[in-house]
């Protein structure tokens, strides 16, 4: 058995499949080759952001996560013991997730670690799941268009900033959760009007990092993660509506909230949030700042911020290529290549966007990898279930049906579910019957596969 990556969804495939009891190697090229993004050679280095998304499991990202801790996964029970405050949000020590992930899994005595670049498939005959990620080598990914017939999709994504929380000036920034939700967690830096302006001046007109040739007329952003800059570009507003919302953030020393001509007078014009990095908060990232703006113009650009003008940047940002699959037109509900049933794929390799939505992908190709080792049927996840919701968009092929090129990386959101029996309006309400309706069927596939239930920890709320 073969696991090509150990990134989330491989390291979540390559337990799943030893854990049935089948011996499974691990290929992962970083020491030996990095990729452009890469810091570490730990596996399942977190590369954009420390935040899984939202804990509530009345919220999309939520019940992906709660649906993978019924599940077993090993990927979700270890960010929930590295997690850091993060109000609402699943968000984790990035070095000890990974160090600690990637100890486990190189202890496990069926699973095998080989520390080389992969530069082809291997044969028909070799069971292998595929979970090379978005920063697949040139190599293999040559390889792979080659055996689909078809050439990559790609997207550009970009990772945040990242600064040390003792050179943030707590004279103008303040701790607090959005409308005071649980402790507070997030650091916010309020702007004015001419505060905000300015920065989005300084924005527009700041040098970005060179593409190379061949990427820059095929450019394209994944909306969910557009750089600062590009939000900065797309209208005066936008990032006060986006990442820079002040809605529901008040400073106590601006006075009482309570009171309309103080709220009124007082109240930002727009807020940037910085979210922990680590426990103690010695690290600090720019929530929604993502940027591939030269390493010079950000340290000159972003201590304009109120509160980070004297900031110690540990890492900048940066911008990479991703590449997926035009994954409708190739796999099946199973994750399985439709001319190769041997072969697996999970990921955001397929198609999935977001780091919950990859462990998925590793859940369910590592244990059907497993069953094919073992001589029995593979199993797909009802489309109720947002695990399922999400395996079927990436291998519809009738969704795509002669819109070549259409297919673009989807996140987990209650839109892929089937509708309810019943239209619910409030929506708080609504979500909570997808999530009840997904959980409970999610259990009687359990029953079907005769896998046993894994203990809930938390997000079951």
């Amino acid at each position: 058995m073969l696991v090509i990556g150990a990134g989330l969804a491989g390291s979540e495939a390559a337990w799943q499949i030893a854990q049935a009891g089948v011996p499974v190697r691990l290929i992962e090229m970083r020491p030996i080759k990095h990729s452009p993004a890469h810091y570490s050679s730990e596996f399942a280095e977190l590369v954009c952001s420390n935040s899984f998304g939202a804990l509530s499991s009345d919220r999309a990202a939520g019940l992906l996560k709660e649906e993978l801790r019924r599940l077993g996964s090993i990927v979700i029970r270890t960010a929930d013991s590295h997690a850091v405050p993060a109000g609402g949000a699943l968000a984790v020590n990035r070095a000890s997730f990974s160090a600690s992930l990637t100890k486990e899994l190189s202890a496990h005595p069926l699973i095998t670690i080989e520390r080389q670049e992969q530069e082809h498939l291997p044969g028909e005959g070799q069971i292998t799941v595929l979970a090379t990620g978005p920063l697949t080598s040139e190599l293999l990914a040559e390889n792979l268009r080659t055996f689909t017939g078809r050439s990559e999709c790609h997207f550009f994504d970009a990772a945040s900033p990242i600064i040390e929380g003792e050179s943030i000036d707590l004279t103008l920034a303040f701790r607090a959760s959005r409308y005071d939700k649980g402790d507070a967690d997030y650091m916010n830096c309020p702007m004015d009007k001419g505060q905000y302006l300015a920065f989005r001046e300084a924005l527009l007109n700041a040098e970005q990092a060179e593409l190379k040739e061949f990427d820059k007329e095929s450019a394209k952003f994944f909306e969910g993660c557009l750089p600062i800059e590009e939000l900065a570009r797309r209208g005066e507003d936008t990032m006060r509506y986006g990442p820079l919302k002040p809605i529901g953030l008040w400073d106590p020393r601006w006075g009482d909230l309570n009171d309309r001509d103080v709220r009124r007078s007082k109240r930002a014009y727009a807020v940037v949030q910085l979210r922990k990095e680590d426990h103690e908060g010695r690290l600090w990232n720019l929530v929604g700042f993502q940027t591939n703006l030269k390493w010079s113009e950000q340290k000159r650009v972003l201590k304009m911020i109120p509160g980070l003008h004297q900031a110690e940047f540990v890492r900048f940002g940066v911008m990479h290529r991703n590449t997926f699959l035009e994954a409708p037109q190739l796999l099946e509900p199973t994750l399985q290549f439709s001319k190769r049933s041997n072969l697996l794929a999970a990921g955001q390799i397929t198609g999935t966007e977001g780091y919950t939505a990859a462990v998925a992908g590793g859940w369910l190709a590592g244990n059907n990898a497993a069953r094919l080792a073992m001589g029995l049927n593979t199993i797909t996840l009802p489309s109720t279930t947002m695990i399922g919701a999400l395996t079927h968009f990436v291998s519809d092929s009738d969704c795509f049906r002669g819109r070549k090129g259409e297919f673009q990386p989807m996140p987990a959101n209650f839109g892929l579910l089937p509708e309810l029996a019943e239209r619910i309006h409030a929506k708080r309400a609504r979500y909570g019957a997808y999530r009840d309706r997904a959980l409970t069927m999610l259990e009687e596939a359990q029953q079907q596969w005769g896998m046993r239930k894994a203990p809930v920890q938390i997000g079951s709320s």
